[in-house]
C-alpha cells in the first residue's frame, strides 16, 4: 500500500509516529526504594507495549531493600516476555539476587563487574520478642530466597545456602567467571540492541 502526501505536509510529524513504536525500552535499576520499584513497573510496562521481543534490564547497583526486591523479582517471572538481565558494573546484594532472575540463556556479564551476595540483613530495633521475631523471619527470607534462586538456576535446593556458608556468611564477591562457573552468568559480555525501520520515501514528479 502506498500512501502519497503534499509537498506541504508535515513529514517530520509521520516520521515521528512512526519511530516510537520501533525503539525498545531498556529497563536501568539502580536502587530498590518506593520510587525506584515504581519507575520499573512503568518501564516493564512499556516494554511489553512496544513489540520488542525482549526485555533487557540493566543493573547497576549496590542494592538496597529485600521487599524491594522480591516486588521487581514477582514482576521479572511474571513478564509475558523473557527478560535479559545485564550487569555492566556491578550488582550487590538485592542487585545480584534481582540479576539471577533473568530468563535462562539470557544473563549477561561484562567480564570486568563484580557481583556480591550475602545474607538478608535487618535493622529492627524494638523490645527482645520483636527483634527475636524478626529474626525469625529474616532466616526464613533469606533461606527461601536462596532456594529459589538455586532452583531458577538449576541448583540442588541448598546449593547456595552451602556456599554462603562455606564463606562464613560474609559477603562473597564474584568476578564475571565467577558468576558464569556457578550458573549465575550465561554470557560474558554485554548485548546490544540492533533496531531496523523500514521508512521509504520518495520523491515523486
Amino acid at each position: 500500500m502506498r500512501i502519497f502526501y503534499d509537498i506541504d505536509s508535515r513529514l517530520d510529524r509521520i516520521i515521528a509516529e512512526k519511530s516510537p513504536s520501533a525503539n525498545p525500552v531498556i529497563v536501568r535499576v539502580t536502587g530498590f526504594d518506593e520510587e525506584s520499584i515504581e519507575d520499573f513497573h512503568d518501564d516493564m510496562d512499556d516494554a511489553h507495549r512496544t513489540g520488542q521481543p525482549v526485555i533487557p534490564i540493566v543493573i547497576d547497583s549496590f542494592g538496597g531493600s529485600a521487599y524491594g526486591c522480591l516486588n521487581m523479582v514477582s514482576a521479572i517471572q511474571n513478564a509475558k516476555l523473557p527478560v535479559a538481565t545485564i550487569c555492566t558494573s556491578k550488582a550487590m546484594s538485592a542487585g545480584a539476587i534481582l540479576f539471577c532472575f533473568g530468563t535462562e540463556g539470557m544473563r549477561f556479564m561484562d567480564p570486568n563487574a563484580i557481583m556480591m551476595i550475602h545474607d538478608v540483613s535487618s535493622d529492627t530495633f524494638g523490645k527482645v520478642e520483636d527483634i527475636k521475631a524478626d529474626a525469625t523471619h529474616v532466616d526464613f527470607l533469606n533461606k527461601t530466597m536462596y532456594k529459589r534462586i538455586a532452583k531458577h538456576l538449576g541448583h540442588p535446593d541448598n546449593y547456595f545456602l552451602d556456599l554462603v556458608k562455606q564463606h562464613n556468611h560474609i559477603d562473597w564477591y564474584l568476578t564475571a567467571k565467577d558468576a558464569k562457573k556457578h550458573k549465575i552468568v550465561n554470557h560474558l559480555c554485554v548485548p546490544k540492541f540492533e533496531v531496523k525501520i523500514s521508512l521509504d520515501i520518495k520523491f515523486v514528479v
